[in-house]
């Protein structure tokens, strides 16, 4: 009888703090957004950005009954499940397909192709392909790519520079 007692009483703190903790944490959490909303000092003229609150999680858990409160508190909500076979991060639009093997390359030795002789820098070759194309590429795709141009002898590095250039228009 005195050990049930002794559990219960010990289930009743545990869950009260419990509570308090999470009330506590709630309010810290208030806190820091509401400064996190505020202009930095001196920074009047600036706007602060505007963040949406959450809805539901642990604040929702704090405001619930110690009977809730008790219950051990699950993990991040995730969205719904991918399906089988979907590709991760971001997906493709209904209709689009993934573009061949080797488009980038292409894509880099039209654009050297179409400024010979002149050289490009990376930054210009992404530009100029997303100008053209309106394909936004990494910068390590497009060396990627002229490190494949230049194995084929199609481009070729300036000296000691980091421009690039289609081999043969260098007007020796």
């Amino acid at each position: 009888m005195a050990r049930t007692a002794l559990n219960t009483l010990q289930d009743q703190i545990e869950a009260v703090r419990r509570e308090a903790f999470a009330a506590g944490y709630a309010a810290a959490m208030e806190a820091v957004r509401d400064l996190a909303g505020k202009p930095a000092p001196g920074a009047e003229g600036a706007a602060a950005p505007q963040r949406r609150r959450r809805t539901g999680g642990r604040r929702a858990a704090a405001d619930a009954p110690a009977s809730a409160a008790s219950a051990p508190a699950g993990g991040r909500r995730r969205g719904p499940a991918r399906a089988a076979g979907a590709p991760a991060g971001r997906g493709r639009r209904a209709g689009e397909q993934r573009p061949q093997r080797g488009t980038n390359a292409k894509m880099v030795e039209e654009v050297l192709l179409a400024a010979a002789p002149r050289a490009l820098r990376p930054a210009e070759i992404r530009s100029a392909i997303q100008r053209d194309h309106g394909v936004a590429i990494a910068f390590t795709s497009i060396r990627h790519a002229l490190g494949q141009l230049e194995q084929r002898r199609v481009a070729e590095q300036v000296g000691d520079s980091k421009t690039w250039r289609r081999r043969g228009s260098s007007g020796d």
